[in-house]
Parts: C-alpha cells; sequence; structure tokens
C-alpha cells in the first residue's frame, strides 16, 4: 500500500516537493557526471597509479556493468521497500564508494570501489522517476520532466568539462581523485535534505525479486567480459575462449529458469514474453549495438585526444563541448518537431549522420596523424552529436510502442538495462579494436604518438560497422511509433497510474528526454 506523509498545509506541501525534485535531480546529475568524468581523467590515472591499460578498461567498465545488472532489482527493491529509503541508501552507498575511488591506493582497489558505485546507482536512480512521478499531479509532471531532460542534457555537457578541470587543476596536488571527491558534499547535503524533505512510498502490487535470475544473468556476462577485457593482457590463454563459448549455455539456463519463474510467481527478472513483440526485440539489439559503439567510441576519442595528440585535459573537455551542444540541439528537435512527422526516417538519419561524422573523423585523423588541431575534428564531432541525438531521444518511444500496457514497466528496465550492458561490451572490446592496435602499451609509453593514432582509426572502423547494423536494424522498427496511451483505457485511472509508476521505477538515463 503506498505510504504518504503527513498532512500538510497547501504552501507547505508545495515546497516540499519542489525541495524533493531539486534533491533527486542533483542525485542524477550527480550519476550522470560521474559516468562520463572518468573518461576525461584515464590518462591521469594511469599515471598516477601505474594502471595497466587492461585495467584502465575496469575503471570504467566495472561501473556500467554493475548498474546494469542491478538496475531493474534496484527499481523493485524501491517498489518492495520504499523509494525514499532506497534512494537514501543509494545515494549513501555512492558517496561513500565515490570516497573510496578518490582515495583508491591501487588501480585493483579503484576498479573494486567503481563496481560497488556502479551497484550503488542502481539503487538510487531508479527510484528518482518514481519519486517525481508519486510527488506531482499529471497536470504538472510534462513541465518537471521537461526540467529533468534539461538536467540530463546538462549532464552530458558538463561530465568532461569538469573531469577536465578538475584534473588539469590538481587541487592540494590530488591529481586526478577530485573527480571523485566532489560528490561527497554534494552526497552528504542530498542525504540529510532528502531524509526531511523527500515522501516515503510503495507499489500497491510491487513484484518480488529475482536474486537467482541476477546471480545466472552476472555469471553469464561475466563470462564474456572478463575475457575479452583480459585476455589481450594474458595473451589470449585458452580458458578465456573456453569461457567466452561457455557463456551462452549459462545464458541459456538463465532463460529456462526466467520461464519457470514467470510461470510459478510472475515475477522474472526479465519478461522474456516481450522479446515475441518484433519492435521490443529489434529495438533491444539497437539499444544493445548502440550501447556498445558508444562506450567504445567516448573511451578511444578521449584516449586519442591526450595520448595520441599530446593535448591537456581541459583541452581535450574543451574539444568535446560541440558534439555535446549539437546532441542536445538534436535530442531536443527530433522529439519535438521531426519524429511527429517523419517517424523512424529520424532515427535512421541520425545513424548515417553519425556514421558519416566517424568516416570524417577517420580521415582527418588518417590525414594529419599527431599534427591533428581542435578545429579540425569539430565537423567531425558535430555529424556524430547530430546523428546521436536523433538517436537517442526517440528511440525507446518508438521502441516500446507496440509492447502491451500492463509490460511498460518491464520493457523499460529492461531496455535501459540493455543500453548499459552495450556500453559495457563496447568498454570489453576496446581492447581488441583499439589497446591491442596500440600493441606494446609499455613501449609505446603514455607519450603522444603515432601508435595511438592508428589505433584510434581502426577502433573508429569498429564504430563505423557498428553504426551500419544499427542503422540496418532501425527498419525492424514501426514508421511511426504508436501512442501507447491510447491502448490501455483506464476507467478511474487507477491502472494507467500504476503502470506509470512501475515505468518510473524501471527506467534508467535516457528515458526523461522522451517525455
Amino acid at each position: 500500500m503506498t505510504t504518504t506523509a503527513p498532512s500538510a498545509p497547501p504552501e507547505a506541501a508545495d515546497r516540499r516537493r519542489w525541495i524533493a525534485l531539486a534533491i533527486v535531480l542533483t542525485a542524477s546529475f550527480m550519476d550522470l557526471v560521474d559516468a562520463t568524468i572518468v573518461n576525461i581523467a584515464i590518462p591521469s590515472i594511469r599515471r598516477d597509479t601505474g594502471a595497466s591499460f587492461t585495467a584502465l578498461q575496469w575503471v570504467t567498465a566495472a561501473y556500467a556493468l554493475a548498474f546494469a545488472i542491478g538496475l531493474i532489482t534496484g527499481g523493485r527493491l524501491g517498489d518492495i521497500f520504499g523509494r525514499k529509503k532506497l534512494f537514501l541508501l543509494g545515494m549513501g552507498g555512492f558517496t561513500l564508494a565515490s570516497a573510496l575511488c578518490g582515495f583508491a591506493a591501487s588501480p585493483g582497489m579503484l576498479i573494486g570501489a567503481r563496481v560497488v558505485q556502479g551497484a550503488m546507482a542502481a539503487l538510487m536512480v531508479p527510484q528518482v522517476l518514481a519519486i517525481i512521478h508519486v510527488s506531482f499531479p499529471a497536470h504538472e509532471r510534462g513541465k518537471v520532466f521537461g526540467m529533468f531532460g534539461a538536467v540530463i542534457g546538462l549532464g552530458a555537457v558538463c561530465g568532461p568539462l569538469i573531469g577536465a578541470l578538475l584534473t588539469e587543476g590538481d587541487l592540494f596536488g590530488l591529481a586526478w581523485r577530485p573527480i571523485f571527491l566532489i560528490n561527497l558534499p554534494v552526497g552528504l547535503a542530498g542525504i540529510l535534505l532528502g531524509r526531511r524533505f523527500i515522501t516515503e512510498s510503495r507499489a500497491a502490487g510491487a513484484l518480488r525479486l529475482d536474486l537467482v535470475g541476477t546471480a545466472l544473468a552476472t555469471v553469464g556476462l561475466l563470462m564474456v567480459l572478463y575475457p575479452l577485457t583480459q585476455g589481450r593482457e594474458a595473451g589470449w590463454p585458452v580458458w578465456g575462449f573456453v569461457s567466452m563459448a561457455a557463456s551462452p549455455l549459462v545464458l541459456a539456463v538463465f532463460v529456462r529458469y526466467e520461464r519457470a519463474k514467470a510461470r510459478k510467481d510472475g515475477s522474472p527478472l526479465v519478461e522474456l514474453s516481450l522479446f515475441r513483440v518484433r519492435t521490443f526485440a529489434a529495438g533491444s539489439g539497437v539499444q544493445l549495438t548502440f550501447g556498445a559503439v558508444n562506450g567504445l567510441f567516448f573511451l578511444i576519442w578521449t584516449l586519442h585526444m591526450q595520448l595520441g595528440l599530446g593535448w591537456s585535459p581541459l583541452h581535450a573537455g574543451l574539444t568535446g563541448v560541440p558534439f555535446s551542444v549539437a546532441c542536445s540541439a538534436a535530442a531536443g528537435l527530433s522529439v519535438q518537431k521531426l519524429v511527429p512527422r517523419f517517424g523512424r526516417r529520424v532515427l535512421q538519419a541520425g545513424a548515417l549522420i553519425m556514421l558519416s561524422g566517424a568516416l570524417l573523423y577517420i580521415g582527418v585523423a588518417g590525414h594529419y596523424g599527431t599534427a591533428l588541431v581542435s578545429w579540425q575534428m569539430v565537423p567531425a564531432m558535430v555529424l556524430m552529436g547530430v546523428g546521436m541525438g536523433l538517436i537517442v531521444a526517440p528511440i525507446t518511444d518508438s521502441v516500446l510502442s507496440e509492447v502491451p500496457a500492463e509490460h511498460s514497466g518491464s520493457a523499460s528496465g529492461i531496455f535501459n538495462t540493455t543500453g548499459q550492458l552495450g556500453m559495457a561490451l563496447g568498454l570489453g572490446l576496446s581492447s581488441v579494436a583499439f589497446f591491442g592496435a596500440v600493441g606494446d602499451p609499455d613501449g609505446a609509453g603514455a607519450a603522444p604518438g603515432a601508435p595511438f593514432v592508428a589505433a584510434t582509426t581502426n577502433a573508429l572502423w569498429w564504430v563505423a560497422g557498428g553504426l551500419v547494423l544499427v542503422f540496418g536494424l532501425l527498419f525492424l522498427l514501426p514508421r511511426r511509433a504508436r501512442t501507447r496511451g491510447a491502448a490501455a483505457p483506464a476507467a478511474d485511472g487507477r491502472a494507467a497510474a500504476e503502470t506509470g509508476t512501475e515505468a518510473g521505477t524501471e527506467t534508467g538515463r535516457e528515458q526523461p528526454a522522451l517525455v
């Protein structure tokens, strides 16, 4: 049964919910910035800790993988035990993990802290939309979600810049560590204010936890990602190939278990019947591939600028501003103007524009080599930003448009989890696509040079191939997204409200931009 705060005068209640909104938006901003801030500091982390390139891959991939695996379970925990309680627990854990990251004495400690950080984000982030849903009436949610979308865009722009400023500023001689330590005052303030101003709520009929399913999925995915990431450094041993070959068997056991759990109590981790909806299955393929493209691209882009071209973190961060601005502008335009008129073709145009940007980047990187300057990179980055914006904003609505309304929450959670898994896969692929082309990392060192430029162009061909696959999969989506609201009328509005709440708790990062 949904719980609410004690009654209060209208002005006090109104003030409380707007303060609560500021708190959850700040938490979302903190999570988004932390997911993007690390890439810009990777060369500094390597110099300071002596981490291998494989360890650096895990610094980024560990967060994405832990977040993805825990996302759906985190939403369900909030439904069962209370969203405020889980939000505060997640924020507290995220803040503590940030401190562990900032004071990490070794690459192994940093990777472990990043796993905890991703797991805590998986508890915190799913509660945000649910808290907004129960705090604001329907007629105000459009404005509120618009504010949420603006925070998402701001986080995308600010993450690399904040990371660059903190890293290059070398505050108190701490080098890269302030990119994590900055979360401490923000997190502590959020916890104190959240205890006072956020109203507790629970779902009326929450699904049960599926810990066995979570464990099977985790093992199956790690059997692919661990040898893929670690294999190059270990000399591609036989056990790695055996592990990757056995992973489909573990995932097959996971599928059988999920089917049995669906028959037993109706609360599997993954609602497998959704994949019988062609658009959802194809859209999940798009999301997985697109996530892999993004995970690979953003890592190698940063390394190209700093290790290949010798740019400072601030120089690299400022070079990324045109990309972020173009992406945000295209995202807003696609949802408001283009998709209602042109439908699926907008997403396909985005894939082609992004592909043209990747090919242009390959051209300029190959032509200018280590002499490449920022303005020569800008046209390619603007194209890639515009293309990404045309895809990320409308993709969720297109994919979920044919999903039955009663499964919209599960579908949204699975879809966003797929994107996070794709990002972790892309970071793992960098071992082959980028670091394998660099050759001996110890021999190449951290100095700017041609090996990193050559590795960048090699990895960009992988990015281009992924975008071609995305373009092809987009043909399986409906020409125009159906209006889901019309498919689920509810006489008293209660069913629609419950569906919306469920969707909120299991939604990841991209959803707010679609509202």
